[in-house]
């Protein structure tokens, strides 16, 4: 018996930029999609022309795995709470008031960078992602090949 889906293989580098293809802006404003035969990426905007040729069912075929958003992975406001909880439990009410308006991100940054906690925040961020994209590929029968072991 076979089975319906083909383990797609890629690069974890490769998931990783169409991942922040996919989360840089508003969610579904970007995507991208892997196809589990060849393992090749395909990143596709609404609001940006791309160079590289798409098949034409991609959207609509479900023989394709949609990357996720980081909303999708919790890697949004959620993820700066977490951080905030364990580096600044004290101020997590202040991060989390950021979080109730437009430009979040910003003072998020600007509060850490005023703490010296921005690079702290940035390998934190960037190991919650790891761990995400790694479990998310699991689920989704991807196999990463080519990757540095996780940190």
């Amino acid at each position: 018996m076979t089975s319906a889906r083909s383990v797609a293989r890629i690069k974890f580098s490769e998931l990783l930029d169409a991942f922040e293809f996919v989360s840089f802006g508003a969610q579904f404003e970007h995507s991208a999609y892997i196809d589990p035969i060849t393992g090749a990426i395909f990143c596709v905007s609404a609001g940006i022309e791309m160079e590289d040729e798409v098949p034409d069912d991609l959207e609509t075929s479900d023989r394709y795995i949609g990357v996720p958003h980081k909303n999708d992975l919790n890697l949004g406001r959620n993820l700066a709470l977490s951080f905030a909880e364990e580096e600044l439990p004290d101020q997590y009410n202040t991060v989390a008031e950021f979080f109730r308006s437009k430009g979040a991100y910003g003072h998020f940054k600007d509060f850490l960078g005023n703490r010296d906690l921005l690079e702290k925040w940035y390998a934190f961020e960037a190991c919650e992602t790891g761990k995400a994209l790694r479990s998310w590929c699991h689920v989704n029968s991807i196999e990463l090949i080519n990757e540095q072991p996780p940190t």
